[in-house]
């Protein structure tokens, strides 16, 4: 194992693994290894869908994201849902890359700007300047995904942590219907206006009976 193929393990990112819960995860890898075998889910897991199968937003409570990502939880949570067509982000992606409605134009360009004048930092702008250029990164990310016909993993970003964490998070419910959660939705819209068939994403929580029908093993093999 090189030290440099594993950037948890770097002193410079140990804030970093305290923030995204990497010693909780790791020991709830080692957990579900024990109880469920070696097929077990795997916290910040990569795992590949079609976008389009993508249609359904978790909606239900508890608050499910990226700490709890690679766990295995029973019960109705994965009942509550709606419609991905209904996000704002993705309504607005659509308006911007199909119709070319400029960014500032979109209700969810406005929305971001009325939280920075409360003075709140929406997705870590603090200034209008700071949202205008990280749309136009987004801009970059639609045209370079285009262009190659695929979305990079995390592993082929520069800023690459661990796994997939910080991409698209997908939960899997009961009857393996994909449940699009908090993280990577400007991803996730490009990737669905854009048709593609492949996209990597990052495992968020799995319901057992999705494990135990070897759902889980269809989106690894995908």
């Amino acid at each position: 194992m090189a030290f440099t193929d594993h950037p948890t393990l770097y002193p410079s990112n140990w804030l970093r693994d305290l923030h995204a819960q990497v010693p909780r995860k790791v020991a709830r890898d080692v957990w579900n290894r024990l109880r469920y075998g070696a097929g077990a889910p795997l916290s910040d897991e990569l795992i590949r869908v079609d976008a389009c199968d993508v249609n359904f937003t978790y909606a239900g409570k508890p608050r499910l994201r990226r700490q709890q990502s690679g766990m295995i939880l029973g019960g109705d949570w994965d009942l509550p849902r709606q419609s991905v067509e209904e996000s704002r982000k993705l309504q607005s992606c659509r308006l911007h890359f199909e119709g070319g409605t400029p960014w500032r134009d979109t209700p969810l360009f406005q929305k971001l700007l009325t939280e920075i004048a409360a003075g709140k930092t929406p997705d870590d702008c603090a200034t209008e300047e700071e949202l205008v250029t990280r749309y136009q990164r987004l801009d970059a990310v639609f045209e370079q995904t285009r262009r190659l016909g695929r979305l990079l993993s995390r592993a082929e970003l520069p800023e690459y942590f661990r796994r997939e964490h910080g991409g698209i998070l997908l939960h899997v419910g009961r009857d393996g219907t994909l449940l699009r959660a908090g993280g990577g939705a400007h991803r996730f819209a490009i990737a669905r206006i854009l048709n593609l068939k492949r996209i990597p994403a990052q495992l968020g929580v799995v319901h057992p009976q999705a494990y135990n029908g070897g759902l889980l093993a269809e989106l690894r093999a995908a």
